[in-house]
């Protein structure tokens, strides 16, 4: 019954718009089913194809926001204007304004708890590290990591690195055999390989007779 109430507010939420607060908190959709929704909703200026948002984006302004293709937002928050100019305004007895576009090219992706400040422009092929705060223009093909975000490799190199790193996990058949990002057939083995690995044989086991009981206790 569950699972058929899930789908039904999935598709309401997705075809007609409705529910969008009940469909966050029943389904808790993963990033790319989520970006998917915005982009037939329309919710932001536009959306290439492939991309990722998790539901705990913070978008400010989601029609100054573009984003091309494969994009992926991991908990990072993009400000299309500048708040404190409500505060100046009235304190000056001004009229001022300051918004700016965030335009995110193809194969781009912004980590947890970075900031991307209006104006920016971002990619393409780029890496923004997680905690960044970006105040300008990302180069292409670059890695940008900091307070304020500075150019720290570029792209192949990160590539170059995290190739030589995965070569090295003896998990590496599993992942060449994992079909998309997850594959809940091989799930289990990788996990438990990745705690035999960092915490040892016996933490395995552990995991696993606790995963056991765990399932045993929600049936």
């Amino acid at each position: 019954m569950k699972q058929l109430i899930r789908r039904l507010v999935r598709r309401l939420a997705h075809t007609r718009g409705w529910g969008q607060g009940l469909y966050l908190r029943l389904c808790r959709p993963p990033g790319e089913e989520w970006a998917e929704y915005l982009k037939r909703r329309g919710a932001l200026h536009s959306m290439g194809d492939h991309c990722s948002v998790q539901t705990n984006v913070t978008i400010t302004d989601p029609r100054l926001v573009r984003l091309g293709n494969n994009v992926r937002l991991s908990g990072c928050t993009l400000f299309g204007h500048d708040g404190s100019v409500n505060m100046l305004n009235r304190a000056y007895g001004l009229k001022l304004d300051r918004v700016g576009k965030i335009d995110i090219r193809d194969n781009v992706f912004i980590g947890h708890g970075a900031i991307v400040l209006p104006g920016a422009t971002i990619g393409p092929n780029s890496v923004v590290a997680a905690g960044s705060v970006v105040t300008g223009d990302v180069a292409p093909h670059s890695v940008y990591a900091g307070v304020p975000a500075r150019r720290i490799s570029d792209i192949q190199t990160l590539v170059d690195r995290m190739a030589a790193a995965s070569d090295r996990y003896p998990w590496r058949p599993l992942i060449e055999q994992r079909q998309g990002a997850y594959d809940p057939a091989l799930e289990p083995e990788l996990a438990r390989m990745r705690i035999e690995y960092f915490f040892g044989h016996e933490a395995a086991d552990g995991d696993d007779a606790d995963a056991a009981q765990l399932r045993g206790a929600t049936r």
